[in-house]
């Protein structure tokens, strides 16, 4: 099914190239995740981050991160989009980022993680 936000589509585009390119599988898996449908698109709170993330992880969601719960780890979250309290939790104690320049950051996917 063809996309029909010119951003998403660029995006998918940007994580299958890096994904074929460099052999980031991360990026690969990352592109078909956003490929679903809105409602089946990933939506990973910051409750499952706090949980699941390393001090210094870098972290790719393929989807949107919400704000429910607390996260205290220094993390970079790369992801398609942020609820507005989301992005402000993770800004204190890290970073967000969108997944475009984490692509452009690290073409290789060395040490990124994956939430969904």
């Amino acid at each position: 099914m063809e996309k029909s936000n010119p951003v998403l589509r660029k995006e998918i585009v940007k994580l299958e190239k890096a994904g074929r390119k460099e052999g980031a599988r991360v990026y690969t898996q990352a592109a078909e995740e956003l490929k679903k449908t809105d409602k089946n698109r990933v939506e990973v709170n910051l409750s499952k981050l706090q949980r699941h993330a390393d001090e210094g992880d870098t972290l790719l969601v393929p989807g949107k991160v919400l704000g429910s719960g607390r996260l205290n780890k220094k993390v970079e979250v790369a992801a398609f989009q942020f609820s507005k309290k989301a992005r402000e939790a993770i800004d204190e104690v890290g970073e967000t980022i969108f997944i475009g320049d984490l692509v452009e950051k690290n073409p290789e996917g060395k040490k990124v993680k994956i939430m969904k």
